[in-house]
């Protein structure tokens, strides 16, 4: 074995942004194999813990290599632990590498990283999006953590003789998987960490199956990971979804009409919707047109969850004549619910105040990144939510359940679905599931909507605000169709509306767009930029 460190091999200190490591030499001892160099740590939920060569053996048998540790080290080396670790790495025939790593301790094993040296520098494509040059910097990305950039477990880098290399998770269930790459003169130092799930805390773990290699084109790359993806999951074919009802497949525009923002500005009222909407019936066939209503329930994310009208908007007797007026127009509509997100200020939170998310060392986890008051700050007195916890889950179906057999939604849109936490208590993507399956029955016909979903919730719901994997997009086209967000600059000025973003540049409609075109109404919208909405309405209508 190489007697290797953490610093073996990276700019130390970085060149570029750092990220946060060990302040000493940290012993990865390597085994070579395939070109790469192989080293393992694990992490519980109180130390981590290095191999200790003298109690490991490696057993090579052509293509494959067993490496096998009976022991560990902690404090970087000085120090001794029982355990085990077992990887059992293939070289493929293409050339490429796969793996599993196993680990057992006489205490929950949080996590299992592998350290690859060996892996070439280049820009990188995240989950499938555009390339980018990360330069000196390191880099985390986590999947499927809702900031951690990744909708998927793939990393893409091309390199400068533009020869790609991939590293993926080829995962069967929804779990963390984090890359990290720490740049060096000659390549980049890789960890790529398997998380077990929170919910179980187990002594004895196994990762999920990792995949590197080279490839001549990223589609040789992308191809077999999504194939994977859609196999594990049982990702059904768009054409043939029976969750997609016909007037969902003739929807050529989205129309987002803003309603009531945090601070209890109104956008449009329910009148006022409904005579945009009367005017839109005039440019086309309503018969083509999803109705998307962010903020309908009063003060945006303050309400949730109580999902009730707004008194200020015109209660109860104005949403129901915006849906019946617009529905004997033809026009279809979808209402916004937050999958995870409560107010624990308002009366009722104690009834789910259990589902409140903690991460997986246990500290709570709160929706405190948005500033919706304007001092500066990210605002915290609502707790995100675990989807996967009954309390909550049983409240949100029922309240959905209730408004949209009240009002006659044709579909209900779910709030930051696409967010994922390994939290202590249940799956999220478990959840998630469950509840669109309670809603299908008890309302058959109504379709569920997602926001920024990762791979697995594909099959889970056949629309989703923001389209995922550019660099390719069968991945995603095959199996869903998506609009754009509500925050989608509105003609002129460029408001998002009920978001937090302020404003941003009109993008107009484009002919060739692959995203359902969606067109956004903000307080003066609809008087001052009538021409725009038209052209722009025109535009979808010529879309093929």
């Amino acid at each position: 074995m190489l007697p290797l460190t953490s610093t073996d091999g990276v700019y130390t200190p970085p060149k570029g942004g750092g990220e946060m490591k060990f302040s000493f030499d940290w012993p990865e001892p390597s085994a070579e194999f395939a070109g790469f160099q192989f080293s393992f740590r694990v992490q519980t939920f109180e130390n981590a813990y290095a191999i200790d060569p003298a109690r490991t053996k490696l057993e090579r048998t052509g293509d494959r290599l067993r490496y096998v540790c009976r022991g560990f080290t902690w404090a970087g080396g000085q120090e001794k632990a029982a355990g085990e670790l077992t990887a059992e790495l293939q070289r493929q025939a293409d050339g490429s590498v796969e793996w599993r790593v196993s680990a057992r301790m006489d205490q929950p094993v949080k996590s299992i990283t592998t350290v690859v040296r060996g892996i070439p520098r280049g820009q990188l494509s995240l989950a499938g999006e555009n390339f980018f040059d990360p330069g000196d910097g390191e880099q985390t990305f986590e999947y499927p953590q809702l900031f951690g950039r990744l909708a998927t477990p793939l990393v893409v880098i091309k390199q400068a003789n533009g020869q790609f290399f991939g590293l993926s998770a080829r995962q069967t269930e929804v779990r963390p998987a984090r890359f990290y790459f720490q740049p060096g003169p000659d390549g980049y130092r890789t960890e790529l960490i398997y998380e077990q799930a929170g919910w179980a805390k187990s002594a004895q773990v196994q990762s999920c199956l990792w995949h590197i290699g080279a490839a001549p084109t990223y589609e040789a790359i992308a191809a077999p990971h999504f194939a994977h993806v859609a196999q594990a999951y049982k990702l059904p074919a768009y054409a043939t979804r029976p969750d997609v009802p016909a007037w969902l497949r003739q929807t050529k525009l989205v129309v987002a009409l803003h309603g009531a923002h945090w601070t209890g500005y109104i956008f449009n009222d329910y009148a006022k919707q409904l005579r945009i909407l009367r005017w839109v019936a005039t440019q086309i066939d309503p018969q083509n047109v999803l109705v998307f209503l962010p903020g309908w329930d009063g003060r945006y994310y303050w309400n949730y969850p109580l999902y009730q009208p707004d008194p200020r908007m015109g209660g109860d007797q104005g949403l129901r004549q915006l849906l019946d007026e617009g529905h004997k127009l033809g026009f279809h509509f979808s209402a916004m619910f937050g999958t995870n997100s409560a107010n624990k200020k308002l009366p009722g939170y104690q009834q789910f105040a259990d589902a409140a998310t903690q991460h997986v060392d246990g500290d709570s986890w709160n929706l405190n990144w948005v500033d919706w008051d304007n001092d500066r700050h990210g605002d915290g007195w609502m707790p995100v939510m675990n989807i996967g916890v009954a309390s909550w889950r049983d409240y949100l179906r029922d309240r959905i359940d209730q408004v949209v057999g009240t009002y006659r939604f044709d579909s209900y849109f779910l709030d930051i679905a696409g967010l994922w936490e390994n939290n202590p208590q249940a799956d999220m993507y478990e959840g998630t599931r469950r509840l669109v399956a309670d809603l299908a029955q008890r309302r058959p016909g109504v379709v569920p909507i997602a926001e920024m979903q990762y791979d697995a919730l594909l099959g889970v719901m056949p629309w989703s605000q923001v389209a995922r994997y550019a660099q390719y997009p069968a991945a995603y086209y095959d199996y869903a169709n998506a609009y754009s967000h509500l925050s989608r600059p509105t003609p002129g000025r460029g408001s998002t509306g009920v978001h937090e973003y302020g404003f941003s540049n009109y993008r107009p409609v484009a002919v060739g767009q692959r995203v359902v075109p969606t067109i956004t109404f903000a307080d003066d919208t609809f008087e001052r930029y009538r021409a725009e909405v038209a052209r722009d309405i025109q535009t979808a209508k010529d879309r093929q």
